[in-house]
C-alpha cells in the first residue's frame, strides 16, 4: 500500500506501560528510521535503553501514528517527579501550578517529515493531560525544531546535558494545554 504523506489521515493509537511489549519494537524502527543518519552515534544506539526505561515508568504514556498498519511516528513521555522537572534548576520563580510531564522522545520516520504528523503525535500525547506544564528536551544543533515548539507555545529556559555523550540540549517549557 502507498502511503498516504498526509497526517490529517493517519489513526493515532494511544498506549501506556502495559502494551510496551507489543510496541517497543516498532518504537526501535521508527527511531532507526528517523535517525538513520546518525545511528553510528552511540548515543543513539541506546535508544532501546530509553524505551525501556520511560517505558518501565507505570506512568508512561506513547501515542503513536498509523498508515493503515503501518507505525509512522511516536511520541511518549510520563509524569515528571516532583522537584526534579527538567526545568527547575532554569527558573528562579517557581510556576504556582508546577505539576509537570516530561515529553522524552517523538520520532517521524523520514518520508513523513513536514507533512503534520510531528505536531499530531504531539498534540495527541499531550491533549487532556492533568498536569500544569510539559517540558521536553531539543537538541541544540537543531534550532529549527526548536522554532517549531516555540511556535506551538514551548519557550526556552536553559541548557542541560543529560548524559556526558548526549548532546546539549534547549530545556523547553509550556502550559498544558498547548496554545
Amino acid at each position: 500500500m502507498e502511503p498516504s504523506l498526509n497526517a490529517s489521515e493517519l489513526v493515532v493509537r494511544r498506549f501506556t506501560h502495559k502494551d510496551l511489549p507489543e510496541i517497543r519494537q516498532a518504537l526501535i524502527d521508527i527511531h532507526r528510521d528517523a535517525y538513520a543518519d546518525a545511528m553510528d552515534d552511540e548515543f543513539n544506539q541506546r535508544f532501546p535503553w530509553f524505551v525501556n526505561h520511560w517505558g518501565g515508568n507505570p506512568d508512561f504514556a506513547c501515542v503513536i501514528a498509523f498508515d493503515g498498519e503501518e507505525p509512522v511516528a511516536f511520541a511518549y513521555g510520563a509524569p515528571a517527579t516532583a522537584q526534579r522537572e527538567w526545568w527547575r534548576e532554569h527558573l528562579e520563580q517557581v510556576p504556582d501550578k508546577s505539576l509537570t510531564f516530561s515529553f522524552s522522545e517523538l520520532a517521524v520516520r523520514t518520508e513523513w517529515r513536514k507533512t503534520g504528523t510531528a505536531e499530531l503525535v504531539s498534540r495527541s500525547l499531550l491533549d487532556g493531560r492533568d498536569e500544569d506544564l510539559v517540558v521536553l528536551l531539543v537538541d541544540l544543533d537543531h534550532p529549527k525544531v526548536q522554532n517549531t515548539y516555540e511556535s506551538w507555545g514551548f519557550r526556552k529556559v536553559g541548557d542541560r546535558q543529560p548524559f556526558p555523550d548526549s548532546p546539549v540540549y534547549a530545556v523547553m517549557l509550556a502550559e498544558l494545554p498547548l496554545k
